[in-house]
């Protein structure tokens, strides 16, 4: 019979999901089969899994950490936001429809059926489940219908363990203003409390910890200090890309406008680790910086109305100034719709039915469809025949003229198009920078040599910080507060 624990957080970005992928490799170690969970996830960085769907890239991150395939049981509900005011639905990986959110907060106890059965069939295949919540069970205004913390742990009957975030301040209120919001049943399961992201000399705060833990009468897990390597784990989160820029820098000079509903953004994760490579984020009120060698329009969620953002920013003008110069764009997914002449959107998947002008950097138009591909894919480089692997994940197809200039081969078809002088560059295939080999070609052609082997960087980072939580979690208590799933 699997056991199973939940990790909640005082706050979003507290740290939950290294934390939980920490846990999982060091729980890993030890012999102990394990599973990651999330009931419910908001991210536009997805991943696809190998059953055909697409789960939040950080269970992807934290399957990884089990030595196991990512799987749509690992994240039931992933909510991925189009406006400011909805977001698309993902139910066990395929898409469920579009919500406002008073729509959802209204009808998501109606996915609890979900989450408890991916939950229990994942739990059939291991010792242990540590499960990760969303976000802050303190938030008593999404109490009703919860489905990702408190509502989750009362229906499965799970306890939890509450993680503080010191690095933001007030963590002492942080945790005992947690307990004093929540309901008796709630506290109830709360077995012990974490402060995570401590800088300097932890004894400093012992009187802090054991303050919490008199006031709530929850033992400490530990007070875990700030995890160095952290940036060199791929970015969960869009707030997560600053620090991973490294502007300022010197060597080949890689720009990329940070647009509103930007998604799977993980190529920029081995871009960012190479020495060689000064990548920059550009956010709206800064211009494409003139040195630079590379614009990279990365995936998006909403593609017309993040180009729309793009204008509105001026950075057209900036990359059209930049291919001028002679200067390289690649366009990954929706970046690679942007660049083509048209955008049609016959079936108001994005918005108002109609067509939009794109960049019109490739000479290619594009027709948004309401199916979504989900595939991962293997292939090559054509120029260089190096191997590459990525996936999928759109909605839309691309033709035209300048498709008859592919650049690369999946399988058994020439895929991307390319300009006449091969300045720009597109392709729906997301994650082909962590391909080495492919990474190193065609960045050795920009002038840049690289350094780093991707992957093995992971598998290191994620061994470090087993042995972090090994030496400042209690790994012990974590694993005897674990219940049999029923």
């Amino acid at each position: 019979m699997a056991k199973a624990i939940m990790i909640q957080g005082t706050g979003s970005n507290v740290g939950k999901s290294m934390i939980v992928a920490g846990i999982l490799r060091a729980a890993r170690a030890r012999g102990i089969k394990v599973r990651p969970f999330k009931p419910q996830n908001m991210s536009n960085n997805a991943a696809v899994t190998s059953d055909g769907g697409e789960i939040g890239r950080a269970q992807a991150l934290q399957a990884r950490a089990c030595g196991v395939a990512p799987h749509t049981d690992m994240n039931p509900i992933l909510l991925k936001p189009q406006t400011a005011t909805g977001a698309q639905v993902i139910v066990q990986g395929q898409v469920a429809g579009h919500q406002e959110a008073r729509d959802f907060g209204r009808n998501k106890q109606t996915l609890m059926r979900a989450v408890l059965e991916s939950f229990r069939r994942l739990a059939s295949e291991c010792d242990l489940i540590v499960i990760e919540g969303a976000g802050s069970p303190a938030e008593t205004n999404l109490r009703a219908g919860d489905i990702a913390n408190m509502g989750f742990a009362r229906a499965a009957g799970v306890p939890v363990i509450l993680m503080g975030d010191i690095d933001r301040g007030g963590v002492i209120a942080q945790i005992v203003g947690t307990q004093a919001v929540l309901s008796p049943e709630d506290n109830a399961l709360i077995k012990g409390f974490c402060v995570n992201k401590f800088r300097g000399d932890r004894s400093l705060f012992d009187a802090g910890r054991d303050d919490i833990a008199t006031r709530t009468g929850w033992p400490s897990l530990g007070v875990l200090p700030w995890f160095d390597q952290a940036a060199r784990l791929p970015a969960e989160d869009v707030m997560d890309l600053p620090a991973r820029a490294r502007s300022g820098g010197t060597g080949l000079v890689v720009a990329v406008p940070q647009l509103p509903r930007i998604a799977n953004f993980d190529d920029l994760d081995p871009l960012a680790a190479e020495p060689a490579v000064d990548l920059r984020m550009i956010t709206p009120g800064m211009a494409i910086p003139a040195e630079t060698d590379l614009v990279l329009l990365v995936g998006s969620k909403s593609t017309i109305a993040d180009l729309a953002a793009l204008r509105a920013a001026g950075w057209d003008i900036d990359i059209a100034a930049h291919i001028r110069r002679g200067g390289h764009v690649m366009g990954l997914c929706g970046g690679y719709q942007m660049l083509g002449h048209t955008i049609t959107d016959a079936d108001g998947i994005e918005g108002p039915v109609g067509t939009v002008e794109g960049l019109g950097h490739l000479d290619v138009h594009t027709i948004l469809e309401p199916v979504k591909n989900l595939l991962l894919r293997e292939g090559t480089h054509l120029e260089s025949d190096a191997p590459l692997a990525g996936y999928e994940i759109h909605m839309g197809r691309t033709d035209g003229p300048d498709c008859a200039r592919p650049w690369l081969r999946l399988g058994n078809v020439d895929d991307g198009a390319a300009s006449r002088d091969g300045h720009v560059k597109g392709c729906y295939l997301h994650g082909i920078f962590a391909s080495d080999a492919f990474r190193a070609t065609y960045l050795g052609a920009l002038g840049a040599s690289t350094s780093v082997i991707f992957e093995d960087q992971v598998e290191e980072t994620l061994d470090a910080l087993a042995a972090h939580i090994e030496t400042y979690f209690d790994l012990d208590k974590l694993l005897n507060e674990a219940v049999e799933i029923e």
